[in-house]
């Protein structure tokens, strides 16, 4: 279908279900049963609400505590949505978007967006529409591979290993710290490589060709353009390489491009295009030169698939949003061209000085136009997936290859394999030759373990079962068990993970499958969650309830539970103020001085609008030393968690929800029995919340029999009226580039943040 088509169709969708779920509760959807004037604020609708016994309008008293003037969601009478979720959108996070928008207003001073980047970021936390978890990492890990062979802070290139070191044997704990130490003195030479190689060859280590991992279901579709899941694009990375790569020593370098430069106006950027690479099939054929114009045809066709890659530019390369929404039609307008075979140039909105990281993701990746089309690809309005010509990106035989690896096999729930690609520009540096994907759906929590000690896979970290074992265990040959020999703490990545809170549930089991994780609510009971996951106080009680220490320890053990603990969405020290910089905190002109951590400025906005939770603290021991917002558990507190929740009751009662230990809030949160680890983990959020909210909020753990249960639940869903939850732990964010925008705009509305749909809207 082309694009316009497939727009209006899930529309039509959203419609249809939001009909199905107003029919469904009738009155007690929590919105007032008089028409709102369209002239009417929330606070002028505190008079008039539902009661949670009749689902009669009543009036109400002003609550003790709390706000005065809050009022319940009164969303408009229509059928439209889009007007729906703009209505929740600005109900919730309002304040976190206008300063946003103020934030990414300022381009001249980075210093300035940063530190305004960080106050539109306490506002989203204060929001509490979700709730960090934690990092990627801070685990008890064994590894084959040295550390530091791939960077972890920008798109894809964290899963580029085809220069990693990789020993047949598991690295030893004091060679690992050797390693990095060797890294550190070679940051900028470019020689850490080299240098890695001899340390470990002169340690008695010999090197592997062959790196070995772990999928749990394949790709949805192997069009790496058409979706922004991970679970998509991950398995495609090492079949495609991006204009540019981040070296093992964190340095950007050429790849597919040879060199670049901006004009004075920081608007156009110009890469030259490296020649004489070929674009092959999935047997090593060559098919097509690699031309400046494959990034074009490769930027229609992200555009063409709406599969959510586009918006990452929106605002970014000129006219791109006026084609996502089909008010320009010719892509030519659209900022990007090729002058010629070896140049491609990009045309901005506004000058981005951290453009050039903007390219290690999948959106700026090229496509092979001639193949495309070959396989019955088409670009705007003759861009149609129902046409029975359209094959691409069917399975791996049906896309074109320019990176380092071929698939050579992949088969579901079982494994995928790579070989060399004979045509890669610079296949004689790689040091992998050989990727093999195997199958663990993580039913079994001792699999990854086992397989890693057997060698079919290159490292794992320990869980709270398997690090009990490699306590136990001992090296064939060796009086030391595989714990003391190997282990190391992995360090924690940029990429960030969250629960989410459904601020605007329309379904209640799935929505494929409708006898599979049904929820026990009534309809009574949803009228109510509704109204109290939509007061701000109610929120923050269930987030400072979460003990994350114990809920952590589940998965990764006792020892290291509160290592990989996030504070907050943005990783605290993922910029710092070049300069002293001046910036507005409530009313008051606050200075920051150069060399400020993210992280502080964002506690100085918390600090200031009275949320009491930490998200960064002074710690000279931490990695940059200065702070860190990472390794602690700054919100759970059940004390806190209380007075939010008086002040959440004294609000809900003037909406006519009584909420006490008999009439408790049901809260559903999909829990993966299959998983005996990620089971104990919804187990102990379940204890610690109800314990320390003292049962007046209950949590339902609905059940998930298998991997696709639990993925279909959220994760696997395009719209937020598809989300069957009202709390959710299945997702998260790496950064696409070297700006908080990157995370922060996943919450923007309209359809142009990814994470949006994690809410219940959009």
């Amino acid at each position: 279908m082309n694009k316009t088509t497939k727009r209006l169709l899930a529309l039509l969708l959203a419609v249809c279900m939001l009909a199905t779920v107003l029919a469904a509760c009738g009155d007690n959807t929590g919105s007032s049963s008089e028409p709102a004037s369209s002239e009417s604020t929330p606070a002028e609708e505190s008079s008039s609400q539902v009661s949670s016994e009749t689902g009669e309008v009543s009036s109400t008293a002003e609550p003790e505590g709390g706000d005065a003037n809050w009022a319940p969601p009164a969303p408009p009478e229509t059928d439209d949505y889009n007007e729906i979720s703009e209505y929740y959108y600005n109900y919730n996070l309002g304040e976190f978007y206008e300063a946003y928008q103020t934030a990414s207003a300022e381009l001249l001073d980075v210093n300035k967006r940063w530190a305004l980047m960080a106050i539109a970021e306490a506002k989203l936390l204060g929001a509490a529409v979700m709730m960090p978890t934690q990092a990627d990492g801070g685990s008890y890990a064994i590894n084959r591979m040295a550390p530091s062979m791939t960077t972890y802070t920008w798109g894809h290139d964290s899963e580029r290993r085809q220069y990693a070191l990789i020993a047949t044997e598991p690295i030893k704990a004091a060679d690992r710290d050797a390693l990095k130490a060797l890294r550190a003195e070679n940051l900028g030479t470019g020689n850490y490589l080299a240098e890695a190689k001899k340390y470990l060859e002169g340690a008695g280590y010999t090197l592997d060709d062959t790196y070995r991992t772990t999928f749990s279901s394949l790709p949805q579709s192997w069009d790496m353009q058409s979706s922004s899941r991970t679970a998509d694009s991950y398995p495609l990375v090492p079949t495609i390489d991006c204009l540019v790569f981040y070296n093992a020593e964190d340095e950007e370098v050429p790849a597919l491009a040879t060199e670049w430069d901006v004009s004075e106006d920081g608007l156009t950027w110009t890469f030259k295009i490296r020649e004489g690479v070929k674009w092959v099939d999935s047997q090593g054929r060559e098919v097509a030169d690699l031309v400046a114009d494959d990034w074009v045809a490769g930027l229609q066709h992200t555009c063409d698939t709406q599969g959510g890659l586009g918006d990452l530019w929106i605002g970014i390369i000129k006219n791109i949003e006026g084609y996502l929404k089909g008010d320009i039609t010719d892509f030519s307008q659209v900022g990007i061209a090729a002058p010629d075979d070896h140049t491609v140039v990009f045309t901005l909105e506004k000058p981005v000085p951290y453009f050039t990281s903007m390219l290690h993701y999948n959106i700026a990746l090229p496509l092979s136009r001639s193949y495309y089309t070959s396989q019955g690809g088409g670009f705007g309005d003759d861009y149609n997936t129902e046409d029975p010509s359209y094959v691409y990106g069917s399975d791996p035989d049906h896309i074109a290859y320019c990176g380092p690896f071929l698939i050579s096999n992949a088969t579901d729930k079982n494994s995928i394999t790579y070989v060399t690609n004979p045509t890669y520009w610079d296949a004689a540096n790689t040091t992998v030759k050989n990727i093999v994907w195997g199958y663990n759906d993580n039913s079994e929590v001792t699999k990854a373990y086992n397989d890693m000690k057997n060698g079919d896979v290159t490292g794992v970290s320990l869980n709270a079962s398997t690090m009990v074992l490699a306590q136990e265990e001992k090296v064939e040959g060796s009086d030391e068990t595989w714990f003391d020999a190997y282990h190391y703490v992995t360090s924690t990545t940029p990429t960030s993970f969250m629960s989410f809170f459904n601020v605007y549930r329309s379904t209640w089991a799935d929505v494929d499958n409708p006898s599979d994780t049904v929820s026990p609510q009534t309809e009574e009971d949803q009228a109510r969650t509704h109204i109290a996951m939509n007061n701000v106080h109610f929120r923050r009680a269930l987030m400072m309830a979460c003990d994350r220490k114990t809920y952590m320890a589940q998965t990764k053990g006792d020892e290291v539970a509160e290592l990989a603990i996030r504070n907050s969405y943005t990783p605290a020290t993922f910029t710092q103020l070049t300069a002293d910089t001046t910036v507005d905190i409530n009313g008051t002109a606050t200075t920051f001085p150069a060399g400020t951590d993210y992280g502080t400025i964002v506690q100085a906005q918390l600090d200031a609008d009275g949320v009491t939770i930490t998200v960064y603290k002074e710690d000279k021991s931490a990695d940059n030393g200065v702070g860190t917002g990472d390794g602690f558990d700054g919100y759970y507190s059940a004390e806190n968690a209380m007075k939010e929740l008086e002040l959440a009751i004294a609000e809900l009662e003037s909406a006519g929800v009584t909420v006490d230990e008999s009439n408790p809030i049901q809260i559903d949160l999909p829990n993966p029995t299959y998983n005996q680890t990620s089971s104990n983990q919804k187990n102990a959020y379940k204890q610690s919340v109800e314990a320390a909210l003292k049962g007046y909020v209950v949590v339902n753990l609905t059940e998930c029999l298998d991997v696709d249960q639990w993925r279909s639940c959220g994760y696997d869903r395009d719209y937020g009226y598809e989300a069957n939850y009202d709390i959710y732990d299945l997702s998260g964010w790496g950064p696409d580039y070297r700006d908080p925008a990157t995370y922060l705009e996943t919450f923007l509305p309209d359809y142009n943040g990814y994470m949006a749909k994690c809410i219940g809207i959009y």
